[in-house]
C-alpha cells in the first residue's frame, strides 16, 4: 500500500496532533524501535551502526522523546554550487559567516533525501543550504577547509527544508528549529538515476532535478561516517544539531554534465535564486546509507556587534 493510501492513526506530539501510518515504526515503538525487528525488513542490510549508538530520553520542545532519531535506509543527492559571498551573507544571520573556498566565493547546495525506513516512518525531504564556518572558530586553516570540502564534517545553515509528512514537519520545525513545511515531494534515487520534484503552493513545480547517478562505490558499515552540524534558532536561542551518516554505497562527480536543475515558482526556488549560484562544482549521491539525527543542543554564538 502506498503511503498516500495507508491507514493512519493520530498521535500527540508537543501539543499538536499528527497522523502516522498505522502499524508503522512510530505507531509501534515511539522512537524506541526494536533493531532486530528492523533487520527483518529486506531493505535494511545491517543495524550494527545503531547498536553502538544508545538512545537517551530527553525533554524537548516537542515533549519527552528519545534521541538520536534513527534512519535505517536512506538515499540522498546533493548538488554543490559556487556563489558570491556577498549574496550568501545577505541570507545569513549576522552570527554566522560563509565558508569561503576562495576570496569572495562560498558554497551553496540543493539536497534531496529519501528516508525509506526510519523511526518516524517513510518520508522525503529537500533543502537549500549554505556552508558556514564553525561557530566560534578562528580563521580557517588549510586543514579545516580540506576537512569540510571532503565531507568529513560540514557546518551548514538551511534556508528551506520542505518535507512530505506532518510528523517530520512538526518534529523538524518545533523540535529542531528548521524551516520545514509540508508539500508534495517525490524523490527517487537508484544506482542509475536521481529524480526529484518539489511541488509549489499553487500545485505547480517549485523545483525539480534529474541526473545520472555517479558510479557508486560500496563501503563496509562504519568505515565511512560523515557528520553535519546545522545551526538553528529555537525560542531566540542558538542551537546546533549533529547528524551522522553511515555511508554504505555512494558516488561523486565533479562538474557533472547533464545535471538538470529547474527552478519554478515557490520558496525553494526563491531561496536558491537569492543566492545567485554561479557554477555547479559537484554532485554527491548516496544510494544507500544510514543516519543518526541528534536533538539540538544550546550553543553560544559570537556577538555580531
Amino acid at each position: 500500500m502506498s503511503p498516500a493510501h495507508q491507514e493512519t492513526v493520530e498521535v500527540e506530539l508537543g501539543g499538536r496532533t499528527v497522523a502516522v501510518p498505522k502499524g508503522g515504526l512510530y505507531d509501534r515503538y515511539r522512537m524506541n524501535t526494536d533493531l532486530d525487528e528492523v533487520l527483518r525488513d529486506p531493505r535494511v542490510g545491517t543495524v550494527d551502526f545503531f547498536r553502538r549508538l544508545p538512545k537517551t530520553k530527553v525533554d524537548s520542545p516537542i515533549g519527552p522523546t528519545l534521541t538520536p532519531n534513527f534512519y535505517y535506509r536512506v538515499s540522498t543527492a546533493r548538488l554543490t554550487m559556487l556563489a558570491r559571498t556577498r549574496a550568501i551573507r545577505a541570507r545569513l544571520p549576522r552570527e554566522l559567516a560563509p565558508l569561503e573556498v576562495a576570496p569572495g566565493l562560498g558554497l551553496i547546495s540543493v539536497m534531496f533525501f529519501r528516508y525509506d525506513v526510519c523511526d518516524i516512518d517513510f518520508y522525503t525531504e529537500a533543502a537549500v543550504g549554505v556552508a558556514v564556518r564553525p561557530a566560534r572558530h578562528g580563521r580557517l586553516g588549510i586543514a579545516d577547509l580540506a576537512t569540510a570540502l571532503g565531507n568529513d564534517h560540514l557546518h551548514s545553515y538551511v534556508l528551506s527544508l520542505p518535507v512530505s509528512t506532518d510528523i517530520a514537519q512538526v518534529r523538524g520545525h518545533d523540535g529542531y528549529g528548521f524551516p520545514k513545511w509540508v508539500t508534495g515531494l517525490d524523490v527517487d534515487i537508484d544506482p542509475s538515476r536521481v529524480t526529484a520534484r518539489v511541488a509549489g503552493d499553487g500545485g505547480g513545480t517549485d523545483l525539480s532535478f534529474s541526473a545520472a547517478t555517479p558510479a557508486p562505490r560500496t563501503y563496509p558499515t562504519g568505515t565511512r561516517v560523515s557528520t553535519l552540524t546545522s545551526y538553528t534558532s529555537i525560542g531566540g536561542a542558538w542551537h546546533s544539531t549533529l547528524s551522522q551518516t553511515n555511508v554504505l554505497s555512494a558516488g561523486s562527480a565533479r562538474f557533472p554534465r547533464g545535471a538538470g536543475l529547474h527552478l519554478g515558482q515557490g520558496r525553494m526556488s526563491e531561496d536558491l535564486r537569492s543566492l545567485r549560484p554561479l557554477r555547479t562544482v559537484r554532485l554527491d549521491v548516496t544510494t544507500e546509507g544510514q543516519l543518526a539525527l541528534h536533538l539540538p543542543v544550546p550553543i553560544s554564538m559570537p556577538d555580531p556587534s
